[in-house]
């Protein structure tokens, strides 16, 4: 018994209860999450809009603080939890895993011309856009290329659409690219770090909105291990281990 209560973080002793210090995870916590700071003023004029909207005519209003909400949820910015281990590449979005395939990496990141294993991960507006680097290392080059706004699920958008690329070396020698490419209704690409700037795994580089599209540029001999259709969760879900030799995993849909 004593055992039961130790693992539901209580321990007895001399005839009293206490419960133990411990991680928590509210409810509230759960659907609450900070905003990001560049969602400030679209809540700001949404809100503002809705108020029109109500004294217009009240189930207008209604529509408009539905609108609200999900520009708050659009801009949210929760806190995720990193894997530590050495090696481990991360998703820098949330988002579905739609391509998986050798690519030429944009000229301008200066990866070279040899194809090199991309994993494109796309976003639907409903995902949260704050972007995070996939591996901890140096920001060796950072390159916007204007474009087109095509749908960011194609393969052309790759090379088409407006984009902004980063070329990263760890400290282990290897490079790797990470490109933010606009997609069909996202109008602005926000990248938030420079030129020889060194970050950590899972921190936070830039943000897209409304919709739109990141590609991952492997580092050479390291294999994908998620597949095409795996949901993806920025900083926390591993894309690929750079210290092993393990094979591009399969997977099948359940």
């Amino acid at each position: 018994m004593r055992r039961l209560f130790a693992w539901a973080g209580l321990c007895s002793r001399k005839g009293e209860t206490t419960r133990r210090p411990q991680m928590s995870v509210s409810m509230l916590s759960t659907f609450v999450k900070p905003m990001h700071r560049e969602g400030r003023k679209f809540v700001s004029i949404f809100a503002g809009v809705t108020l029109i909207l109500f004294l217009i005519w009240a189930p207008l209003g209604w529509l408009g603080i539905g609108l609200t909400v999900w520009c708050y949820y659009f801009f949210r910015d929760p806190e995720r939890v990193t894997p530590s281990r050495a090696g481990l590449m991360v998703s820098p979005a949330d988002g579905v895993v739609s391509l998986l395939e050798p690519a030429v990496p944009p000229v301008e990141l200066g990866l070279g011309d040899l194809p090199m294993m991309r994993i494109s991960v796309f976003m639907s507006v409903f995902n949260c856009h704050v972007n995070r680097l996939p591996l901890a290392g140096r920001i060796t080059r950072v390159a916007y290329r204007p474009g087109k706004f095509l749908n960011a699920s194609l393969d052309k958008a790759s090379s088409d659409n407006e984009r902004n690329g980063l070329a990263v070396e760890t400290g282990d020698g290897l490079r790797y690219g990470v490109v933010q490419i606009a997609g069909l209704v996202a109008r602005r690409i926000l990248c938030e770090v420079k030129e020889g700037q060194e970050l950590m795994t899972g921190e936070r580089f830039g943000l897209i909105r409304f919709g739109s599209r990141l590609d991952i540029y492997l580092p050479e001999g390291v294999n994908p291990l998620v597949c095409i259709g795996q949901t993806m969760i920025a900083g926390e879900t591993v894309l690929a281990d750079v210290t092993s030799a393990e094979p591009a995993r399969t997977g099948g849909v359940r």
